[in-house]
């Protein structure tokens, strides 16, 4: 009897939160129809010599004795003021960080593009640097197309350009990375994929088997070689592959024409190096993570992160505290009950 008591008060409990729930998100789903606004993005910038430097002292002073402190704070004080004697007219060098983490539709390029428009404006040719942390397997021809444009972009404008690939820049991702005068990879990055590939299901055995007919009307001899549900011809067939070599020529192209110490015919066969083997095709330019080559970057530059990312709307924000409330109260009422439990 006494479980039954203590069940129906959580039973309550429970019920109530999630009335409330509903009553929030139905207010708050009405308030956010009302002045709806087209999606924007904000952008977060970051100094990642500050952030390094914190948690180094965050470190020290963990770990360090009173003396070892105090002995280090009297250098740092010592570095500052020497800093500030220095001429003001000596302006330090600035690197940019920007991410790139593709997938097939290369769909990071709307926040790429922002963030090399932001930079554009403030950055200094012949001074300052972009580094470009780039993760991708490849995908679609003309997203990765406009995404190796907007990099273009950079170099147009005389600003020194590196591509740091931690895991993989194939195929797209490649396409981008050999815009950058420098590009920079782990040991085992996966790099290259110089090809290109289309493939696709046909359905046309199966129709006829169900006596399903299928047509497809076109206007224009190429305007549809192969097709998923009709018969595909062997003149289509060859339409088709003619495509994709003009396709992989074009890629060959670009990618001789922004590193012309690459034996574009050696590499351009669809196959892929690992980093310690793509430095000696000349697909890479050396071997380092991005983590050690933007920290060496805090010694002598001020670095910082850029990135635009989707704002939040107000439901997404609703939804994320009321999760994290109805969790919350569901694990503190799962105590109290277990607690109950355990002393009775």
């Amino acid at each position: 009897m006494e479980f039954l008591t203590e069940y129906g008060v959580f039973l309550a409990k429970t019920i109530t939160v999630v009335v409330a729930v509903i009553i929030i998100l139905s207010a708050a789903a009405s308030a956010a129809l009302k002045g709806k606004k087209p999606e924007s993005k904000e952008m977060l910038i970051e100094k990642l010599n500050t952030k390094f430097d914190d948690v180094k002292h965050a470190l020290e002073e963990s770990m360090l004795g009173k003396d070892e402190l105090k002995e280090i704070k009297k250098l740092e004080k010592q570095a500052l003021k020497a800093k500030k004697s220095e001429p003001d007219d000596v302006k330090k060098a600035r690197v940019f960080v920007l991410n790139f983490d593709g997938d097939i539709k290369a769909s990071a390029v709307e926040g790429l593009r922002e963030a090399v428009t932001a930079v554009l404006q403030i950055a200094d040719p012949g001074r300052d640097e972009i580094l470009v942390k780039l993760e991708s397997a490849g995908g679609m021809v003309h997203s990765y197309g406009l995404a190796s444009a907007q990099l273009d972009r950079i170099k147009k404008k005389g600003i020194k350009l590196t591509a740091c690939v931690d895991k993989v820049a194939a195929s797209g991702g490649y396409m981008m990375a050999c815009v950058a005068d420098k590009i920079i990879a782990s040991p085992f990055a996966i790099m290259g994929s110089i090809g290109v590939v289309a493939q696709l299901p046909n359905f046309s055995k199966v129709l006829k088997k169900n006596d399903i007919d299928y047509e497809i009307l076109t206007a224009g001899k190429y305007k549809r070689t192969l097709t998923m549900f009709g018969e595909n011809t062997d003149e289509g067939r060859e339409k088709f592959k003619a495509d994709l070599e003009d396709t992989h020529q074009l890629f060959k192209a670009y990618v001789s024409e922004r590193r012309p110490s690459v034996d574009i015919e050696s590499v351009a066969n669809g196959d892929i190096w690992f980093g310690t083997k793509a430095l000696e095709v000349a697909l890479v330019d050396g071997l380092q993570t991005s983590d050690e080559y933007i920290v060496d970057a805090c010694q002598e530059a001020d670095v910082f992160s850029v990135e635009f990312k989707d704002k939040k709307s107000l439901m997404d924000k609703l939804g994320v505290a009321v999760s994290s409330g109805i969790e919350q109260s569901v694990t503190k009422l799962m105590s109290e009950l277990n607690v109950t439990r355990g002393f009775k």
